[in-house]
């Protein structure tokens, strides 16, 4: 028995951007033309220049371990909800048909505005759930959300202008956005479970854009254009940003979505903090909004919101009982 492998790849395999100057201003259209290559071909960008302070990532890091360090029965007291937020246990997740479960466990939280609310008015949207036996939780996680989420607006502000579109363009409607983070733990994998268990199954991303934070384990692999599997090893003082399918259906598939998955063989714990940038739910994904009224589009325009529910209801087992 053995774990799944792939290619470890050399500097530069996987582009790196210094976004600083489309967050200051200085030169936004330089590091647009530079997210726009990246993400035509793998899809997978270390970015630096991100502006979120190492302090801020530390604190979520440190509570998010202790929350997953905690016996199961006081995490069960936040156990995952039907508008997926809170804890979701070992084998909670399936990414394809016929797989093995994931091996990992998450803490899922969304949006909230200025006084703590959350309008509960899609099936993947509700009250965030905190544990009583963590007092300094919600703020924690609160402020690793905003900063991160606070970054996908610049970067989708980036992807706009490489696209030639107005900058605000993927903004929108991102009043009340579908946006929701996770703390991703992955325990010791032995090799005697196989090739074919992982931390996280192969998969592509549900929604627009992810902005992933890792540890230094590493784990992380991305599939190429020609199939071959390759390590995305961790780089000090990067995050990674992947393209999801909705950003690829919206550009029509100029942009890739590129299948990823984890496999943890380091014999460590393994961390990820993770966003999810999604839009308001009503925001139509069309194509033709990009290219044109007359554009002959690959696929049909859907919801954000829509899409988003189909993608659950297929990935996670709470949600077919």
């Amino acid at each position: 028995m053995a774990y799944a492998q792939a290619k470890r790849i050399g500097a530069g395999a996987i582009p790196v951007i210094d976004i600083g100057p489309l967050r200051d201003g200085s030169d936004p259209g330089q590091v647009a033309k530079a997210l726009h290559l990246a993400s035509r071909s793998l899809g997978f960008i270390y970015i630096t220049g991100h502006g979120i302070p190492e302090t801020t990532i530390e604190v979520a890091r440190r509570c998010a371990l202790e929350f997953f360090r905690r016996p199961e029965t006081d995490k069960a007291q936040v156990k995952i909800s039907d508008k997926h937020r809170g804890w979701l246990g070992y084998s909670g997740a399936v990414m394809d048909d016929g797989a093995k479960p994931d091996l990992k466990e998450s803490f899922i939280w969304g949006f909230e505005d200025e006084a703590g609310h959350t309008p509960q008015d899609h099936p993947l949207r509700g009250p965030n759930l905190w544990p009583g036996s963590m007092p300094d939780m919600r703020r924690q996680a609160m402020d690793y959300f905003h900063r991160t989420h606070d970054l996908a607006h610049h970067l989708m502000r980036g992807f706009a202008l490489g696209l030639d579109l107005e900058e605000d363009f993927f903004l929108r409607s991102c009043s009340h956005p579908l946006s929701r983070a996770s703390f991703v733990y992955y325990p010791r994998q032995p090799p005697d479970m196989g090739a074919d268990q992982f931390g996280v199954g192969p998969h592509t991303d549900f929604g627009v854009l992810t902005v992933l934070c890792q540890d230094g384990v590493g784990g992380l692999q991305v599939q190429d254009v020609h199939g071959e599997w390759l390590e995305a090893p961790p780089i000090p003082g990067t995050l990674i940003v992947n393209v999801a399918d909705l950003l690829s259906r919206w550009t029509d598939g100029a942009y890739i979505s590129t299948p990823h998955r984890v496999v943890n063989t380091s014999g460590r714990e393994r961390l990820s903090l993770v966003l999810a940038f999604d839009p308001d739910p009503e925001t139509m994904i069309d194509a033709r909004d990009i290219y044109g009224a007359d554009y002959p589009a690959k696929e049909a325009p859907v919801t954000c919101g829509d899409y988003l529910v189909w993608r659950f209801a297929k990935a996670f087992s709470y949600r077919k009982k």
